[in-house]
């Protein structure tokens, strides 16, 4: 599988799923979810309805819509509380959850924004580290690549120094 990051604006990536850092109502919200929600349109809100949430950890799938990937990934992140409440392994499931939704339904090429990293306040280089190793050790069938994308200079920087290690 083929690890990459970029820094770029998520909701004009041209993939097969993109994965959205979202809020356990899946409802929309700040940040990259708010940002999804709004560039896919209100059909994306509508099917987000449906789904009565998602636990931290989980992923659940839907359609991209107005985006152009075709399937948007909710995961829910943990909010960081200095590491004493699972947070690491929960962040992990984030990936991997999202990975093997992505393997259900035969998808090529994955986008993953930096989870929990903004308000949820997980440390960006250790949340790093979290995704590239479960990345890297998921046994991936159909997804052939893997893109981390960076929202600034300073999450590139991070990410290119634990991919490239």
């Amino acid at each position: 599988m083929k690890i990459s990051w970029i820094k770029a604006d998520i909701t004009r990536l041209d993939t097969d799923a993109i994965v959205n850092a979202a809020n356990n109502s899946l409802l929309g919200g700040g940040g990259v979810d708010g940002a999804i929600h709004r560039a896919a349109g209100p059909a994306l809100l509508e099917e987000c309805r449906k789904l009565n949430g998602c636990e931290t950890g989980k992923a659940k799938i839907t359609r991209g819509y107005r985006l152009p990937a075709k399937y948007v990934i909710h995961t829910v992140g943990p909010v960081w509380y200095g590491g004493n409440r699972n947070e690491e392994s929960l962040l992990r499931d984030c990936y991997l959850n999202s990975l093997r939704l992505a393997e259900e339904r035969g998808l090529k090429t994955v986008a993953f924004p930096n989870i929990s990293t903004g308000v949820y306040r997980f440390p960006k280089e250790r949340a790093a580290e979290i995704a590239v190793d479960a990345v890297k050790h998921f046994p991936a069938v159909s997804v052939e690549e893997v893109i981390f994308v960076c929202f600034d200079e300073e999450n590139c920087a991070i990410y290119e120094r634990i991919i490239s290690r």
